[in-house]
């Protein structure tokens, strides 16, 4: 479910391919409801082990994260920071995962690469960057961990299952119709730098 509270674009989980491929590479947005986290070692099992997930994230939202997570007296979990880990990592597997896995809305930090961007295309999904250096704020937006799976990879490579609230700032940096807002923004820049280039070479060439 999609809505707009007080100029905020909030998705709430878990996502219709319909809400998905109406957002737009550079849009801001926050989620709420249940996320599952997985990074390396749950790509690798999934993709090249050939292991099934032990829940169901088709429509639901991943982040790649390694979290701190403490115990509690009531032999619970909470989480103590959670920041996002570099997306680019997951790209020679994020193409065979989505697909398999049904996954709408991938949370990382920095950009991913084609294969990503045509998976989004193809299954109607997104990844999102949320802003690094924020990892014990974002923690204040879980309300609970509501499942732990594959604990024996380690805490941080674990599969955590949240539920959060108001998760964000979100930027979607490749939208559903394969947009890519890095490689747009890469192609921005070395275009201005050159001409930046060009314009200092042509002020000092008759000094030189």
């Amino acid at each position: 479910m999609k809505k707009i509270i007080n100029g905020k674009t909030i998705l709430t989980a878990p996502f219709t391919e319909e809400d998905i491929r109406t957002l737009h590479a550079g849009d801001v947005i926050y989620i709420d409801g249940e996320i599952v986290t997985g990074r390396d070692d749950v790509h690798i099992r999934v993709i090249k082990e050939g292991m099934t997930l032990p829940v169901d994230i088709r429509g639901m939202a991943l982040m790649h994260a390694g979290p701190i997570v403490a115990g509690t007296d009531e032999g619970r979990f909470r989480v103590i920071a959670i920041g996002p880990t570099t997306s680019m990592r997951m790209e020679k597997l994020e193409y065979d995962f989505i697909k398999q896995t049904g996954v709408r809305l991938i949370i990382g930090k920095g950009g991913m690469g084609s294969r990503t961007a045509e998976a989004c295309r193809e299954f109607g999904a997104v990844h999102c960057v949320l802003p690094a250096g924020n990892a014990v704020v974002t923690a204040s937006c879980v309300e609970e961990i509501t499942g732990a799976e594959w604990l024996d990879l380690g805490m941080a490579e674990a599969l955590w299952r949240m539920r959060v609230k108001g998760l964000g700032p979100l930027i979607v940096t490749i939208d559903s119709s394969g947009r890519n807002l890095f490689e747009e923004k890469k192609q921005e820049y070395k275009k201005r730098r050159d001409e930046q280039i060009e314009e200092i070479s042509r002020r000092l060439g008759p000094l030189l």
